[in-house]
This record gives structure tokens, sequence and C-alpha cells, in this order.
């Protein structure tokens, strides 16, 4: 590998197209260079997932260390990573207990700022945007912001429900646009415009992957192999999701409907839209096109229904309202997005260490339960940051005077090189991540 030269950043190109490879013994080489960490060293990736409306009080709890962590059955879909997790309890955001409704408690849930009422709009940057400033810089994409249900532009009890619909924000002022259409989010990850379009990613860059093949080692062009027709599985995918009618918002199943059309925003099947969000943000991270990206699984106050799971009856929010195993059910399918995640990141190897090692996922809600609890936040940290975080343990800051949520996220923020004497209600971080 000596005879051959790499530029600091090796992408693939194609016509219209520029995309990112995956960690490469071959290429020893990532897009940034520092001090700290080897110059052939992957970097550490940051990803939040949100689900609305908090989850089953009897069913989230962990207890013990390591593979022998007992998880309440919310948690259950993550079973296989209990060593790789941490399950923090008591964590809240002061902010957040003022006005006591969905609205007040999620607009600032990644910034613990406090929040205008009166249908203003004000609240803060969110930590991931602060790590899109500057540590999203290195790639192509600052950070990807992906969700599953449309945000609501009414106002509920004197907050804006923007605030129920949007955990990122890159200004006090202006909410992160959610990318709700797969194919767009899909785009903008490997074309050089983002926009409609018949040409196939993978099939634009075939050249150039053939002939950087030649020049790697057989580890190497089996490990390329396997992410291209990744890439190439959920191009397929999304193109046969198109055919059919789906992810693209409700669609009436008459000719003409024969009832009031429902609101914009929901997915005709949420599982499968779920899943290709994950897809994307795996993708995202394992050709390092981005390091940073939050995933709305739905809104606070939440009117997703679930009928590939029986239970049609009722919207999210108000399933919340109550411990039933319909509800059980549902919390399961969004800790699932969170287990099938973390299963594809910990199958990718990155010299010692895998993808997920190299990440930090984030699973969070701005609720407890639905019963409006913020006292204390849900909160599951999987992956170990390079190999920063000691995983496998329960947290317990219940009973400190300094829980703020903004310690953990100065910690996470550490972890990225981005270090602050302040961040929210916080002026230092959580020792123990």
């Amino acid at each position: 590998m000596t005879n051959h030269q790499f530029p600091r950043r090796t992408m693939l190109h194609g016509l219209g197209v520029t995309m990112a490879l995956p960690w490469l013994e071959s290429i020893p080489v990532w897009g940034d260079q520092s001090a700290t960490r080897g110059a052939s060293e992957a970097p550490v990736r940051l990803a939040v997932l949100f689900a609305g409306n908090g989850f089953h009080s009897k069913e989230w709890h962990a207890e013990g260390s390591g593979r022998g962590m007992k998880l309440g059955q919310v948690l259950a879909p993550l079973t296989d990573f209990r060593d790789k997790l941490l399950f923090i309890r008591g964590l809240y955001n002061a902010e957040a207990l003022k006005g006591n409704i969905h609205s007040s408690m999620t607009g600032n849930l990644l910034s613990g700022a406090p929040l205008a009422s009166g249908g203003e709009i004000r609240s803060g940057t969110s930590f991931d945007q602060v790590l899109a400033q500057s540590y999203g810089r290195s790639t192509k994409v600052s950070s990807l912001v992906l969700g599953c249900e449309r945000s609501n532009p009414a106002v509920h009890k004197n907050y804006s429900m923007l605030y129920s619909s949007h955990i990122s924000w890159t200004s006090p002022t202006t909410p992160t646009p959610l990318e709700l259409y797969p194919a767009l989010a899909f785009d903008r990850l490997f074309k050089d415009e983002v926009q409609r379009g018949d040409q196939s990613v993978l099939d634009a860059v075939l050249a150039d992957a053939s002939d950087l093949r030649s020049k790697i080692s057989f580890t190497d062009q089996r490990k390329l192999d396997e992410y291209l027709d990744s890439v190439r599985d959920v191009e397929q995918r999304i193109e046969r999701a198109g055919k059919q009618g789906e992810l693209q918002g409700w669609r009436p199943t008459l000719s003409k409907p024969d009832v009031p059309r429902p609101p914009d925003g929901l997915p005709q099947n949420i599982a499968d839209h779920m899943r290709l969000m994950c897809d994307i943000l795996v993708l995202g991270f394992q050709t390092d096109t981005t390091r940073i990206t939050t995933l709305k699984l739905n809104n606070d106050h939440s009117a997703l229904r679930f009928p590939h799971l029986g239970v049609d009856y009722m919207i999210h929010h108000l399933l919340s309202h109550a411990d039933t195993p319909d509800w059980l059910k549902v919390n399961q399918l969004f800790v699932e997005q969170l287990a099938y995640i973390a299963r594809k990141l910990d199958a990718i190897q990155e010299g010692e260490r895998t993808a997920l090692d190299n990440s930090m996922l984030l699973f969070c809600s701005s609720m407890l339960t639905g019963s409006h609890d913020a006292t204390q936040l849900p909160v599951v940290l999987v992956g170990r940051g390079g190999g920063q975080i000691e995983t496998g343990r329960v947290l317990n800051y219940r009973d400190q005077e300094q829980r703020q949520m903004c310690r953990l996220f100065l910690s996470l923020m550490g972890k990225m090189k981005v270090r602050l004497d302040r961040f929210g209600d916080a002026t230092q971080p959580l020792t123990e991540v």
C-alpha cells in the first residue's frame, strides 16, 4: 500500500454525486487531523433519537451491570446491548417544569433554555446544532435532522406546538427543518443537489469505485463491496416504496375521499418509514457523510397510529395516558428502532472497534410518563463514544442536587472535542459519563 497515494479526504465521485467512504485499513485517514486522536482512528458520532409522550411507568427501569443487567419490558429490545449502554435516571430540565404541558417540555429538551409563551417562538440552540456548527464542519453534511411526523404550527395552552414538533434548534428562534421523506434524506447524503431524479447514486460512482478497488487490500475490498451493497439495498427499498405510494404522507384509499382529509404528515406505513430513516442514519455515519443526526420518531402530543401492531383505535398521545399492554407494544416499537441502529452499527468494523463503539446513541423523551412527569427524564445512551465511555452501568442522579440534563450534553460534546464552560443551566459535565 505504500506505493499508492490517497488524498486526505477520499471520496467516490460521479456525475453530480459525491460519496464518502467507510473506514478502510488501506486508507488510514479521515476528514480531519487531531493531536489527541490518531489520523487513522474513526471519528465519534452522535445520534439523538426522540420518542414523544414518555413510556410505560412500571416498565421503564434497569438494574445491575454488564450482561447481567435486568431491563424493564420497555427496554427489552436492547437486551443484546446491555454491556454497551448506560441507563441514566434522575436527570431533568428545570425550565420544562414551568408550563407542565407537552410543548413547554419538548422545545427546550436539548438546550435547557427558557421558552417564550403566548405563541412566540423562542427557545435555545440545541446541543446537536452546537456540535454541527463546530464538529460537523469536517463532513459534507454538518448534521442530518430527520422526522417521521410533520410539525404542528398550532398553539396549545399559550405555547406554540412547534415546540412539541422540534427538538433540534439552529438558533433560539429557528427550529432546524425536518426532512420527512427518506428519498430526499438519502439524496442529501449523496447527491450534490437535492432534487427528485432517477439516477442511481451507486451507478454514478461505480467507475471510481472500481479504480479504488484495485488499490486496496483484500479485506478492504470485501468491506467496500459490503458497503456498496448496503447503499444499493436502501436505494432499491426507497424506489419500491415510492412505486407503491408509501412514505409520502397520508393517501386516501378511494379515488375520491368520502371523509374529510386527515392532517398531513402521517406516513402510510410508520414502521417502514422509521426503518428507512434508521438505515439512512446508519449510512450517514458509515460513510462519514455526517457525524451528527437527530431522528424524531414522532412529535410530543403525537397523532400517530399503529395498525400493524393491532393498535389502531387510539392515537399515540391518548395511548400514553394509561399503562396498558398496547402502550407497552408501542413503546417497544420505538425502542426497537434504537436496537436496530445499534445492531447495524455494531456489525461495521472500524479497526479494533465497531461503528457502535465509535458512536453515542442518545434515546430520550421529554417526560418520563404520559402523565406529564418531567421531574426526571428517561435517558438511555448506547455506544462507547470512541472508547471514552464506560458502559454496562446504571447511573442514578435522582437524589443529587446538580442533576441538569444539560450536564449530560456537556459530557457528550466533550467526547467530540467541543468543550464549553456552560451550556443551558449547566456549568460542569457529568464526570461519570
